[in-house]
This record gives C-alpha cells, sequence and structure tokens, in this order.
C-alpha cells in the first residue's frame, strides 16, 4: 500500500462546522472545565515557579537559563494588570487549558468521529487528572501541553485536507513553543519517524513544510544565541531533571506515572488509541501517530525526564480511541462507557486543589512532597518572606548597609523578591536566578537562607543563625524547617566567587 492511501475515514457530519448538538456537548464540558478551574484559581498560594516566573518577567530577556521567554512574558503582563493577584497569574493557564479540550473534540472530528467521538474525547481529557490539574496554575508545561494539542490537529487536519497553510500554522505554533521549552523537537522529531514508516511521505516534499521550518529556526535564533553566550544551561537542566527524577523512582516509574496522567478513561483511550491506529483501516492514513507516544516514552525514558513530558500528544491518541470506540453501540458499551466516565470525574474532582488546608498532612520526606509538589509547592512563601524580614530588621542599623540575601533556592529566591518587603537586594545561584545578577563585591554581610553551615564555612569567616522559617505544609529545605544564616566577610570578591557557585 503506498503512503497515499485511497481508504478514507469516514468525514464529520458537516462539512466545516460541528454537529450542532457535539458543539453544545463539547461546549459544555469546556465549561464545566473553565468553572472548575476558575473556582481552583484563588486556592492555597503562589506556585514556586509562578513566584519564579514574575520574577524572570521583571527582568524580561529574549531567553533564561531554564526556560524561554514567554511564560516570564505572560507572568509580566498579568502582574502589571494586576499586581501580585494569585487568580490573575492563573487565567493564562485557565485559558489554554480549556482551548485544549475543545481542540481535542476537533481532533476526533478530523478522525471522523461524530458527536458521541467527540464528547468522549473531551470528557477524557477533562478528566484527566494531569492535564486538567495543570490548568490550576501557570506552568511551562500547561502551556506547552496544549501548544502540542493546537500542532497535532493542524497536522492531522493537513493529512485530510493537503492544506499547506496549516503546515505554516503548525510551524508558527511550534515556534511559540520553543519560546515555552525544547521539548517540541522530539514531537516533530517521533512525527518524522513515523511518517517515514507509514507515511504519508508526500508531507516531506512540501515546501511550506521546510520554509515552516526555517521560521522556527528564525524566531528561535535570538534565544539560540543567548544559550550560546552563556554555555547551553537549557541543555544541561537535562541532568538536573534527571536527579530530581531520581527521587521518585527515576525512569522505573516513568511509565506508570504517565499512563496514571491520562486517568482512568484517558488511560484506557492512549493504550486503545494506539491499537487502533496500527490495526483500524479507516485511521490508515493517520498510522504515523501510532509510534508518536512510542518514541516519545522511550525518548524521554532514555534522557530520564519528567513523566508528563509525552502528554501534549495524549489528545491526538484518544480521539483515535474514542472514533473507534464510539463506532458501535450497544448496552454493554454504554454500561462500560458510562461507568468509566462517572470514574474519571470523581478522581478529576478528587485531584482539583479544593481540600481545606487544615486536612493536608504535612510531607514526611522531600521524596513524599515531591510527589506531591504542586500542592506542597505552594505552602510557606508569606512565612519565609516574613522571616527574612524579620532576621533583617534584627541586624544592628550599621550592619545593613552592605547587606545582601542569598537563597539556595530559586523558589526561595522569587519569593523573596516578589512577595517581600523592605528587604535588600535578593540573589540566588539556582536555576535561572543564578543569571539575575551577581551580588556586588560591597556586599561583606549576607543573610543566606536554606543552606547548610558547612556548605558556608569555606565562603566566609563567620557563619552564625540568626532565624528560621517554617510552615507546617510548607516543601522540606525550601518553606519547611530553614535556618537563616548570619554570614560576614567573604573570603573572596564575590564577583570572582559568584560564577563557581552557580548551579542549575
Amino acid at each position: 500500500m503506498t503512503d497515499t492511501a485511497t481508504t478514507q475515514v469516514r468525514q464529520p457530519d458537516t462539512a466545516e462546522g460541528q454537529p450542532p448538538f457535539a458543539l453544545a456537548g463539547v461546549g459544555a464540558i469546556a465549561i464545566v472545565s473553565a468553572i472548575a478551574l476558575l473556582a481552583s484559581a484563588g486556592r492555597y498560594g503562589f506556585f514556586g515557579d509562578e513566584l519564579y516566573f514574575i520574577s524572570a518577567g521583571r527582568r524580561l530577556a529574549v531567553s533564561y537559563a531554564d526556560q524561554g521567554p514567554l511564560l516570564p512574558a505572560i507572568a509580566r503582563l498579568m502582574d502589571l494588570i494586576a499586581p501580585e493577584s494569585l487568580v490573575a497569574q492563573r487565567i493564562p493557564a485557565l485559558l489554554v487549558t480549556v482551548a485544549a479540550v475543545l481542540i481535542s473534540a476537533q481532533i476526533a472530528r478530523e478522525f471522523g468521529g461524530a458527536r458521541n467521538a467527540q464528547l468522549l474525547t473531551a470528557t477524557a481529557y477533562a478528566t484527566s487528572p494531569f492535564l486538567l490539574v495543570q490548568g490550576t496554575q501557570l506552568a511551562t508545561n500547561t502551556v506547552d501541553t496544549a501548544l502540542w494539542v493546537l500542532i497535532s490537529w493542524l497536522l492531522i487536519r493537513w493529512v485530510r485536507t493537503r492544506r499547506d497553510a496549516l503546515l505554516l500554522w503548525a510551524s508558527l505554533a511550534t515556534a511559540l513553543d520553543m519560546q515555552v521549552k525544547w521539548l517540541i523537537p522530539f514531537f516533530w522529531i517521533a512525527i518524522a519517524i513515523g511518517v517515514a514508516c507509514y507515511g504519508p511521505r508526500d508531507l516531506f516534499r512540501r515546501p511550506a513544510l521546510w520554509l515552516g521550518a526555517g521560521l522556527v529556526v528564525l524566531v528561535t535564533l535570538p534565544s539560540l544565541i543567548w544559550q550560546a553566550s552563556h554555555d547551553w544551561p537549557q541543555l544541561r537542566l537535562g541532568a538536573v531533571v534527571a536527579e530530581e527524577q531520581a527521587t521518585i523512582g527515576g525512569r522505573y516509574t516513568w511509565l506508570p506515572l504517565a499512563i496514571a496522567a491520562a486517568g482512568v478513561l484517558g488511560g484506557l483511550l492512549l493504550v486503545y488509541g494506539i491499537v487502533v491506529l496500527f490495526r483500524w483501516e479507516p485511521l490508515r492514513q493517520y498510522r504515523f501517530l501510532a509510534l508518536l507516544p512510542l518514541l516519545l516514552t522511550v525518548a524521554f525514558i532514555v534522557t530520564d525526564g519528567r513523566p508528563y513530558y509525552a502528554a501534549g500528544c495524549y489528545a491526538a491518541i484518544f480521539a483515535a480511541g474514542a472514533v473507534r470506540w464510539t463506532e458501535k453501540t450497544g448496552r454493554l458499551r454504554t454500561i462500560v462507557t458510562s461507568t468509566l466516565i462517572v470514574i474519571s470525574v470523581a478522581l478529576a474532582a478528587f485531584t482539583m486543589p479544593w481540600q481545606p488546608e487544615s486536612s493536608i498532612e504535612p510531607a514526611t520526606s522531600e521524596a513524599d512532597a515531591g510527589l506531591a509538589i504542586g500542592v506542597y509547592g505552594k505552602f510557606g512563601w508569606p512565612e519565609l518572606a516574613a522571616a527574612a524580614a524579620t532576621a533583617y530588621q534584627s541586624l544592628p542599623a550599621a550592619d545593613r548597609a552592605n547587606v545582601a540575601i542569598i537563597t539556595d533556592s530559586y523558589w526561595q529566591a522569587s519569593a523573596l523578591d516578589v512577595l517581600g518587603t523592605n528587604l535588600p537586594a535578593v540573589y540566588s545561584p539556582n536555576r535561572g536566578f543564578g543569571y539575575f545578577g551577581t551580588p556586588p563585591d560591597t556586599a561583606t554581610t549576607i543573610l543566606w537562607i536554606g543552606n547548610n553551615e558547612s556548605d558556608l564555612s569555606p565562603l566566609f569567616a563567620s557563619v552564625t543563625p540568626v532565624g528560621r522559617a517554617d510552615a507546617r505544609l510548607g516543601f522540606p529545605g525550601s518553606t519547611r524547617d530553614v535556618t537563616i544564616w548570619r554570614c560576614d566577610n567573604p573570603r573572596a570578591p564575590w564577583s570572582q566567587t559568584w560564577p563557581g557557585l552557580l548551579k542549575l
């Protein structure tokens, strides 16, 4: 069989618009999702990365050591509209997540799915304990995942229509995604392998594809120049992520966590969708997509990436499974589908951040906190800022003239930068914050937050504990059981010491 197979999938009920019932039903799912996300937007406090985005946004640049410029720019815009507003910072995440729910249904429509397939796909996406819950906070993965869904839809629509303008739109979305994080190349490499194996190979012969690739490079060039001039820190970040993943099982837990992220209904559709794409003849022209989650799984396990790195491809696989599943009807099938939906809705509701703070148990270890980082990473920042202010005010007035604050974590530095009041300049050698500036050589007294005395003694003539920050639900080492040290008389000027302290 050639790569331009003649078997065609059944087309949607109308040429251009969705069937009215499907549009209304999917719209209802999107509205319910938006309400659930909006009800969660003000819960708990800022996540550590959200504070970092605000700090980075106040220092706009073409690139950062650990991410592209898009998230800081969004955070800066929302901070200007509503300064330090928790809800305002999370509205963009809500919008892109709801948009992804709608687009996932459109992918099912492109596969020829009728109203039930579209509804089932949207429901699977909206009840995923990861895909939905990530919309409760501004994060790189939230925007990255939504852009993957958009790119998938554009590519799938191109396969059906062969309208090359869709490839240009996909390239624009790819260029935008490169301003978030550098995972989308994995998507396109996996797509290229799939197309080479199963077609449609004429994709490679489309000038629009290569013109779009050039556009992506052009848009990404300023970031590439910045990264090259700073020894490619964003690429070096992979080793740090691998080390962090080791605390929750590393490669051994990647696959079960990735499937769990899809949810009950989504997880089943994910596995079923891969089988459908490989074996169901009406979707023959989309068979290249069957390799996508498999290749991404291998790539991210080998590189020890995070389990959610491949989540952006889930919508397309959900849709394929949903189209095949809804092709047949029957009482048993209806009962199974309804049961899965009820369980998935209940699980999604349970995973939303609606639990009262008083009923949340503190993390028993750093690994425990790491598995629930989306919860524990939102507590303790005001307490940390207050403890830093208390330690600073306790210094003799004569000693405050040449004081700076250094934190061990970029989360801590961001929290003090955003939430702190009447504090001296804040620095951190961690992640992108380490590239925001070097403490002045005149800073002879340092309030260091979050490190061990044994690590600090080689840097200073005198190290003394002067304060402590703690929060019942805080993240261990960041906002829970954190010591504040007074460090005097650096053994070398900061201009010489700082480069050696930088750590991603």
